[in-house]
């Protein structure tokens, strides 16, 4: 996809899927945004910067560690999410959003102390070009803090219901994982270099093991991978029945069960946390 195609896909098609499930996605992403932020050492009075802030959990976390001497500015590409993060951050005056594309929007200079990101930064069509835009609108010496998806292959919650979703209705078509989609930034290899030729400095990568939470039974969580995610996309693709859709969704919480506990429902993911610097000589 493109930029603007990405625009058009998370307006008009996981966007509202994901408005819809918010209160579901948020509880269950919450322990990516807590390694987001653990990691990213906000401090009282910083200017935040947060890429790709969907319905505004993330915005919302991050101004009330910057306290009301600072700011949090969400940025994302798609109307319909930023709507709701509008009214969930309609009482934090400390807040802003932007309707824009990171790749080529005009930032103001050394406007903001430290950019963060959950799982907002893989879609560019252009990464060396989005991080390099990125970075002007950033102070001399600030931290770029990113969570992406690790390895697809740990990560249960999206090769599950593929696996699933294949055995009732039948393959996909294979998809590159080096384009722009969830996995682009799975290789630190192949990514590092890129934010390097972006201009930052320090960069690191860390990749950490931790269980995702999604609220309810097995059978929810099945429920919901059958409206987001590659399960959906397989629906959508095969224009499945409602018989199928049921067959699908059983087929998935078989899997789960496996994850299901005591502490109810923890399904194991492997989050890259990318940390790197704009230059402190930077102009």
């Amino acid at each position: 996809m493109t930029n603007d195609d990405q625009e058009i896909f998370w307006s008009q098609s996981a966007g509202p899927a994901w408005v819809f499930l918010q209160s579901q996605m948020d509880c269950l992403m919450q322990p990516v945004l807590d390694l987001v932020l653990e990691a990213a050492v906000l401090r009282p009075g910083d200017r935040v910067l947060d890429v790709g802030c969907g319905t505004g959990a993330s915005v919302l976390e991050a101004s009330v560690r910057v306290g009301d001497g600072g700011h949090v500015t969400g940025l994302d590409i798609a109307d319909t999410m930023l709507d709701l993060a509008r009214a969930r951050l309609a009482d934090h005056p400390n807040t802003s959003l932007i309707k824009a594309d990171a790749q080529n929007h005009a930032f103001e200079p050394g406007a903001y102390d430290a950019l963060i990101s959950r799982f907002g930064v893989m879609f560019f069509d252009d990464t060396v070009a989005a991080f390099g835009n990125m970075t002007r609108g950033l102070a001399p010496g600030a931290a770029l803090t990113l969570a992406t998806w690790g390895p697809a292959p740990d990560n249960p919650w999206f090769m599950e219901p593929a696996s699933a979703a294949r055995d009732v209705l039948g393959p996909m078509p294979k998809v590159d994982r080096t384009l722009p989609g969830p996995f682009a930034f799975e290789d630190p290899a192949r990514i590092m270099p890129m934010l390097e030729q972006a201009g930052l400095v320090d960069l690191q990568c860390a990749t950490h093991a931790l269980a995702l939470t999604p609220r309810g039974s097995v059978k929810d969580a099945a429920d919901l991978c059958c409206r987001i995610g590659p399960a959906d996309s397989a629906l959508q693709y095969y224009e499945a029945s409602d018989a199928e859709r049921a067959m699908v969704s059983d087929a998935i919480a078989l899997r789960f069960a496996q994850f299901d506990g005591a502490d109810g429902l923890r399904i194991p993911a492997s989050i890259h946390i990318y940390e790197a610097r704009n230059p402190p000589d930077r102009p």
